[in-house]
């Protein structure tokens, strides 16, 4: 199973992925993601790998879920490089 995390430093509030991901993804008061911090279900790893794709800032990343003591150090997947 995979982990989604949020880039706060990178994150501008757009928003977007909150909308593709409305079942692990929430808006904070100022329009921040505020990320399930649950493993993704298999079902719902398609919609989270779009998430993380249409994020304009690149902020979001999926990774691999290893248990509590590494989450924060999990390896990401990030999104193919463009031609």
């Amino acid at each position: 199973m995979k982990t989604l995390r949020v880039n706060p430093i990178a994150c501008d509030g757009h928003g977007l992925c909150a909308e593709l991901l409305p079942e692990r993804i929430t808006l904070d008061d100022w329009g921040y993601p505020v990320v399930d911090s649950e493993p993704i279900p298999a079902a719902l790893e398609p919609h989270a790998r779009r998430a993380v794709a249409a994020c304009p800032t690149l902020a979001l990343l999926l990774g691999k879920a290893s248990g509590p003591a590494s989450r924060s150090r999990a390896p990401v997947e990030r999104r193919p490089s463009l031609p």
